[in-house]
């Protein structure tokens, strides 16, 4: 897999790697980067670049047991060391290190980091294999791989479990980057060239059956049939004695193409799979959501089925991820592939009965006249307990509405998305969805507008994907409409979108609107939720609070303050800080557009009759 790792980039820039041990050169020259404990800061902000990492974070890199009562005053002493080190390289002139949201987000950019140059030429690889330009996809790819050096990304800070699972996600990028490289090269005809890697890799990684998959491909058609039958026996050998399991059908397929018969993994003639006609199409400006792919793949695609709940705020991208899911795992569910709205046009709840009535047409599943609910549901778990199919349920009110429509028994999967936690499930796999780093945000935009366009100001362009919070809905909006509005700088639309009283109006592309999709969420919300989210999106202009400041805003005691925020994080209008921290020094954040929209709606109701006409929310806090 590894190679001597690429060379920085020009004179007199600075380059940081990861993708070993951790260092930093300028003009060839190595920077010293100080005492262990300031370079597991160091490393920590790196690997998160452009995105601000919590101080609970931080404190837990560097004090995993028992971080001593001047831990903030210690971290503020590393960071400084981090702003000097900069500052030296870059003459003073940029304020690298920035504190915000509660945490520290460290500014850089692609050409002076490994693992951003590796995550920008993986997506172009990618992009390439979708147009079909598989010799590009192949070429970018590789470099791509290239940057890697001998040694695995941080190892020599991996004592630190914090670094180490960032480490373990970088390899596992790298994994899957490389399958993708073998795929292309094979499919150009140049399948020897990916034999030997595969073959160590596969040693490395033995239950990993893409890996395994691209192996025996390669052999296979460098004309080494008997070598990929045997890379097949022994995957089934080695599932069988360690997991009790069986290759999968995608796998099974193509040992069946080895041997000549032309097996297909699709489902036999007389076999209805109808359920994919409710399967929308892929995304082509799917961007990113590469670690979240990667744990909801083996749950909802395991042999005896499962159950995902994909959580987060509205426009997040749950749907966009679970329908990618749904493709990629196509081959493994020969029964279908069933995609059902949990809503109405309008936005409503539907009822459970008629999300039943759904799922048995689209399967075919006898049912005599009209069934009652229990007919319906009874129907459903006998058609699920004797087929193997994957259901999105898609955009979950609550778990009343699907309670019955989850597997009892038998092999299918059911992926759920919803703003809200489905907290009342149990047990299922969950994955929680957040606004994606600006990286992947900077992707989609560039895929809507051009990369053309997008280089002529990339900072505006930043600026845009931090108006819109990172939010790709809003995101894909703002593309869609700068690709009609060809005239307009970038500039100019990052102006609008920055201006808290036009930002909504500006996030509008024909009949997309950020706004209805907000309304649609908020509409949700209790009216009690609805209050006490208009008093904590006026806290500050950031939207983010602390329990003191929510306790002020809302009038309440502490016991009751951190129910109303803890309500609002099952319901996804507010994001809560990431591993455990206690309330008093958690930093909470309202969703910008969000935010700006609580802040909308209140005046609007602010602005209303006076008197009894107040609206629900107004009426509600003069009770206190």
């Amino acid at each position: 897999m590894s190679r001597p790792a690429a060379r920085p980039g020009p004179a007199g820039a600075v380059y940081f790697s990861l993708l070993g041990p951790l260092t930093a050169v300028v003009d060839g020259r190595p920077l010293p980067l100080g005492p262990r404990k300031q370079r597991l800061v160091l490393a920590t902000l790196l690997s998160r670049p452009n995105t601000p990492v919590p101080v609970d974070v931080l404190t837990d890199v560097v004090w995993p047991d028992a971080p001593p009562r001047t831990a903030r005053k210690n971290l503020q002493v590393y960071v400084s060391a981090a702003r000097t080190l900069f500052a030296a390289v870059d003459g003073g002139d940029r304020d690298r290190v920035v504190h915000g949201c509660g945490g520290y987000r460290l500014r850089i950019e692609e050409g002076e980091l490994d693992t951003l140059r590796f995550r920008a030429l993986a997506r172009a690889g990618r992009a390439a294999g979708e147009r079909g330009d598989l010799r590009t996809a192949a070429r970018l790819l590789r470099e791509a791989l290239d940057l890697w050096g001998e040694r695995p990304p941080l190892h020599d800070l991996r004592d630190s479990d914090v670094v180490a699972q960032e480490a373990e996600r970088l390899e596992a990028r790298c994994l899957t980057v490389y399958e993708e490289w073998a795929e292309a090269e094979i499919e150009t005809g140049r399948a020897a060239v990916a034999v030997d890697g595969l073959r160590d890799l596969v040693e490395r990684h033995p239950l990993r059956e893409r890996l395994r998959a691209a192996w025996m491909n390669s052999l296979h058609q460098s004309g080494r049939q008997s070598e990929a039958l045997a890379v097949y026996d022994d995957y089934r050998q080695l599932l069988a004695r360690e997991l009790g399991l069986e290759p999968s059908p995608a796998l099974a397929a193509l040992y069946g193409r080895v041997l000549g018969r032309g097996a297909s993994a699709r489902p036999a003639a007389g076999r209805k799979a109808a359920c994919d006609v409710s399967l929308p199409a892929d995304l082509r400006d799917f961007t990113g959501r590469e670690d979240e792919l990667a744990r909801l793949l083996p749950v909802a695609g395991a042999r005896d089925g499962g159950v995902v709940v994909v959580t987060g705020p509205a426009g997040v991208g749950k749907s966009a991820l679970a329908v990618r899911a749904a493709h990629l795992l196509g081959e493994g569910f020969p029964d279908g592939r069933i995609h059902v709205r949990a809503r109405r046009q309008d936005g409503a709840a539907r009822t459970r009965t008629d999300l039943l009535e759904e799922l048995l047409r689209l399967c075919g599943a006898d049912t005599p006249g009209r069934p009652d609910a229990a007919e319906a549901e009874n129907a459903w778990q006998d058609w699920l307990s004797r087929h193997r199919a994957l259901v999105v349920l898609d955009d979950v009110v609550d778990e009343a509405s699907v309670r019955g429509l989850l597997p009892r028994t038998g092999r299918s999967s059911v992926v759920l998305t919803a703003r809200g936690q489905l907290a009342g499930l149990a047990p299922v796999h969950r994955i929680a969805l957040c606004v994606p780093e600006d990286g992947e945000a900077l992707d989609l935009l560039e895929r809507l507008i051009g990369p053309d366009r997008l280089r002529t100001d990339p900072a505006a362009a930043l600026r845009i994907v931090r108006a819109c919070g990172a939010l790709p809905l809003a995101v894909a909006v703002s593309g869609m409409r700068l690709a009609v509005l060809r005239h307009l700088p970038l500039a100019e639309y990052a102006a609008r979108v920055e201006d808290p009283g036009a930002a909504l109006d500006e996030l509008v592309a024909g009949d997309v609107s950020v706004r209805s999709r907000i309304a649609a969420g908020w509409q949700d919300l209790s009216t009690r939720d609805r209050t006490a989210l208009a008093r904590l999106a006026g806290l500050s202009s950031d939207c983010g609070f602390t329990l003191e400041r929510a306790m002020a805003a809302l009038r309440r005691d502490e016991r009751e303050t951190i129910r109303a925020v803890e309500a609002l994080i099952g319901t996804g209008a507010v994001a809560s800080p990431a591993g455990e921290v206690t309330a008093h020094a958690a930093w909470y954040e309202v969703p910008r557009l969000l935010c700006l929209y609580a802040r909308e709606t209140a005046g609007r109701e602010d602005a209303g009759a006076p008197g009894a006409s107040r609206g629900p929310a107004l009426q509600l806090l003069s009770r206190g």
